[in-house]
């Protein structure tokens, strides 16, 4: 694999994380707000589906408008 992809593959493997752990703690601070578990549902889980894939879709339309 060339350099630059290997790097590229790290450095969004890095952000994802980041990102993870960002939302993850967000819960959590929500959590102890609301002196409640959270508790995410399937409707929750659509959505951050759907937020996902847009993101994504995004990205891939940003890459390929740069040729």
């Amino acid at each position: 694999m060339d350099n630059w992809k290997t790097k590229i593959i790290v450095i969004g493997g890095l952000l994802g994380a980041a990102a993870g752990i960002i939302a993850a703690l967000l819960l959590i601070q929500r959590a102890e707000e609301t002196q409640q578990m959270p508790r995410l549902t399937a409707g929750d889980g659509v959505k951050v589906g759907v937020g996902v894939l847009g993101l994504l879709r995004l990205i891939a339309d940003i890459a390929g408008s740069k040729k």
